[in-house]
């Protein structure tokens, strides 16, 4: 396991479908590894495997004490709710916008083993799994931002310290799990 730079915007990885894990085997246990141990240490909620430069369908999540992982997921919205709510992402790091997500979703897809596996959801893990399939679909969560609230956002983002970086390495003194 490592903690692993996670890239920016900007980087074409972002931009990029994610193609489907096909070898459920060592190779993926240590980037569902390295997947979480960079999530923990950035402080994230989610973190996608394209956003440490790995273009393949996995994700990591840390909500409300509970860490998971989903191989391959499908997510679908489980009614017609809506929250609009504050989004940040660890790829556009020290920003957060209000982004409307599906109140409730399931996902479904795999866990290292090639086990099926269902989630269901709501509220901060709904929001976190939309916001990371949207990663292995190559969507950033500012582009879900209405046309006026996107053009401010990224015109404040253009201007962060970090703007044309490739990636930033996130530090902690001790691991929180």
């Amino acid at each position: 396991m490592s903690v692993t730079p996670i890239r920016l915007l900007g980087d074409p990885v972002l931009r990029t479908p994610a193609a489907p894990v096909v070898d459920f085997d060592q190779e993926l246990r240590r980037l569902v590894a390295d997947l979480t141990e960079t999530m923990f240490a950035a402080g994230g909620a989610g973190l996608a495997a394209p956003q440490i430069g790995v273009g393949l369908r996995v994700f990591t999540w840390f909500v409300d004490g509970e860490v998971g992982h989903l191989v391959n997921p499908e997510v679908t919205p489980v009614g017609e709710e809506t929250e609009e709510g504050p989004e940040g992402c660890l790829s556009i790091p020290g920003f957060t916008f209000d982004c409307r997500r599906h109140l409730y979703v399931a996902a479904t897809g795999f866990d290292l083993h090639g086990e099926p596996v269902r989630i269901e959801g709501s509220h901060l893990l709904a929001r976190a799994v939309q916001h990371e399939v949207d990663h292995l679909d190559g969507v950033l969560f500012v582009d879900r931002l209405d046309a006026e609230a996107r053009a401010a956002a990224l015109a404040v983002i253009d201007e962060a310290e970090w703007a044309g970086a490739g990636a930033w390495l996130p530090r902690v003194e001790v691991s929180p799990h």
